[in-house]
């Protein structure tokens, strides 16, 4: 006969305890490598609190103007201090979060973006504080 003739294949059979091992390794490197990623990182929301207010918009606040068209021209107030109630703050505060920072957007921390409007007693603005703290 024929040398080729008798040759049988050889197959090789992994074993279980095989299988598991390069399965463990596969796991174990593949969260070795995953770990430094942000992909695994926790999502955090952007926080922004009270009103984003711009200069352009404050500008058009005008003493003698009264408190309707104030709250059309900024919306509402965030501070309406029932003590002084001839007073509106408009205070706005900003924590980037994943997706904040991801775009480059700054902190606005401690109300450094802060507008006081006061009014008499008859609803009318005598006085804008603050519009200088506010971004273009």
């Amino acid at each position: 006969m024929s040398p080729l003739i008798m040759h049988k294949s050889l197959t090789l059979r992994p074993t279980h305890r095989t299988v598991r091992h390069l399965a463990l390794t596969a796991a174990l490197s593949a969260t070795v490598a995953l770990s430094g990623c942000s992909m695994l990182s926790v999502y955090k929301i952007d926080l922004p609190q009270g009103t984003p207010i711009t200069q352009t918009q404050a500008s058009k606040l005008r003493v003698g103007m009264n408190q309707n068209q104030v709250l059309y021209l900024l919306g509402s107030p965030a501070i309406k201090d029932t003590l002084a109630p001839n007073r509106w703050d408009y205070i706005y505060d900003y924590k980037a979060g994943t997706e904040g920072k991801r775009l480059g957007k700054a902190d606005v921390v401690n109300a450094s973006q802060h507008l006081s409007v006061y009014f008499d007693e008859r609803g009318i603005v005598t006085r804008i504080d603050g519009i200088e703290t506010l971004p273009q």
